[in-house]
């Protein structure tokens, strides 16, 4: 057999005896830059989804375990405990807001939920958009003013009812940013405050909104920047240089943006190719380092859930 037929068949052979990943790369992004998550902690008794991880003053990592009703913490030497539970209401997405206390976007068993406020140790709770207001919070994040922005995920591919919205500082009434969007879920802010991004995840899409102000998109300001080809953008932060990272939630993976939209990089977690830890939710990164950490689950009766960490990505 002549050498390159040799090469070609021997390469062949490889590929078809090599197992298939059940979350193949797209083919759009299979030469992006990649680094694999490192150092995994188990959750204790967390089996789906886990949520909103932030970095409080003092250096341990508080994130949700959502079907639990619980917020845990976890400290500098991997251990995990409980900080406090909710009643009646699941912790999704969180923020730490300028008064110190953290902000819960919280969903109930009809479908919506609300969005509170507590001190570090789950006491002195306060409801900010209550439940009766009618939406499905799933995200927060602060803008520089004290308000805050939250993701309302009702909604479907049919019927987009979701959308983006505004709460003043001092608790305002909810002012829309962006309507009609088929649950809207990840939501960031610039480091400048100029662009908001918001992930829509049942239709795969990354907006790129620049503000004229904290309610009005500027004009021609609003695009969408990217269609994600399979599950699903979830939450999303962004870092000191502007850099995007989307929770590739039942990809096991993290994509990685420009300040202007462009894919430049993905982060991995191990075994995604074998379907662990395909439920990716959430990071969060420690402010003044590249330090991130990672939320996930195999989202099966019987797995794991998991908080990886990573660094984030230098250009």
């Amino acid at each position: 057999m002549p050498v390159l037929q040799h090469c070609v068949a021997a390469v062949a052979a490889a590929v078809t005896s090599a197992p298939a990943s059940v979350v193949p790369l797209p083919p759009g992004e299979r030469d992006l830059p990649a680094i694999v998550a490192d150092r995994p902690v188990l959750v204790p008794g967390a089996t789906k989804d886990l949520e909103g991880p932030v970095f409080p003053p003092g250096g341990d990592l508080l994130f949700s375990d959502v079907q639990g009703s619980r917020v845990l913490r976890l400290d500098a030497h991997g251990r995990i405990a409980e900080a406090f539970r909710l009643k009646g209401l699941n912790p999704g997405g969180m923020a730490l807001g300028p008064d110190g206390r953290l902000y819960i976007a919280a969903a109930n068993a009809k479908g919506g939920g609300a969005v509170i406020s507590v001190q570090l140790d789950g006491t002195q709770q306060r409801t900010i958009v209550p439940e009766s207001a009618g939406f499905a919070p799933n995200d927060v994040t602060f803008d520089a003013k004290g308000g805050f922005y939250f993701s309302d995920a009702r909604g479907s591919i049919g019927e987009a009812t979701g959308g983006v919205w505004y709460v003043g500082p001092g608790g305002a009434p909810p002012k829309p940013v962006v309507r009609n969007l088929a649950v809207a879920n990840g939501i960031a802010l610039s480091p400048d405050g100029k662009q908001l991004w918001v992930g829509e995840f049942a239709l795969g899409r990354l907006y790129r909104i620049t503000l004229k102000d904290a309610t009005t998109p500027a004009p021609f300001g609003a695009t969408t920047a990217y269609h994600f080809t399979g599950p699903a953008p979830d939450s999303m932060r962004v870092d000191a240089s502007g850099q995007l990272y989307v929770a590739m939630y039942g990809q096991g993976r993290i994509l990685v943006f420009s300040p202007s939209g462009l894919p430049i990089g993905q982060i991995l977690l191990p075994g995604r190719d074998a379907g662990r830890n395909l439920n990716l939710t959430s990071m969060a990164i420690r402010p003044g380092t590249r330090e991130m950490t990672i939320v996930t689950s195999d989202g099966t009766r019987g797995g794991n859930a998991t908080v990886f960490h990573a660094r984030t990505i230098e250009r």
